[in-house]
């Protein structure tokens, strides 16, 4: 590897506000923030979504059933009628 033209990696304090619940984990992210956790210093990061607070991680989402699109247009339109009443 050639010197002095990586950034330097630390580990970095991640908290996610919506759960305040925090992830300490390695990063090159900059920031003038520091937290103390479990006696330690680390640099700090507010973020706002994580898999702890995601509806997709958490199995919260809200699922929609919904209709294909063939389906939703024969319900629309179901009472079209292509044929004459004469015939």
């Amino acid at each position: 590897m050639k010197p002095n033209i990586h950034p330097d990696y630390n580990m970095v304090a991640f908290h996610d506000t919506a759960a305040d619940s925090y992830f300490i984990i390695g990063s090159t992210i900059k920031t003038d923030r520091t937290i103390e956790l479990e006696g330690k210093t680390y640099p700090y990061v507010p973020i706002d979504v994580s898999s702890d607070s995601h509806p997709f991680y958490t199995g919260k989402q809200k699922t929609v059933a919904s209709d294909g699109r063939v389906a939703q247009f024969n319900r629309r339109f179901k009472n079209l009628s292509t044929t004459k009443k004469g015939e």
